[in-house]
């Protein structure tokens, strides 16, 4: 499941679930929110290394470029497990 569709997914099912108290899902829209912000900087981070593929491409010099792609790489590893995690309750099981 892409990143966008969980987040439509979660986002309408939050919406529905008309069983579960005001605190269970304000906490759980506080989850999708930062999954969404997550989101959305590991966007601009794109957007970065797009700049940075065009200084190297003019010569420029990159001394921490594998460390920092690195840390990004880790960094979207994590939104992804804390996605699956969020899927598997939400699902009561194993996320798919």
């Amino acid at each position: 499941m892409t990143n966008a569709a969980f987040l439509a997914y979660a986002v309408d099912k939050a919406a529905r679930d008309l069983t579960r108290t005001a605190a269970e899902i304000a906490t759980e829209r506080e989850v999708i929110g930062e999954l969404f912000a997550a989101r959305r900087h590991l966007g601009w981070i794109h957007g970065l290394f797009n700049q940075v593929a065009k200084a190297l491409n003019s010569g420029a010099d990159a001394p921490h470029l594998d460390a920092t792609a690195q840390a990004v790489l880790n960094a979207a590893r994590r939104m992804e497990d804390a996605t699956d995690a969020l899927l598997a309750h939400r699902d009561g099981g194993t996320a798919s």
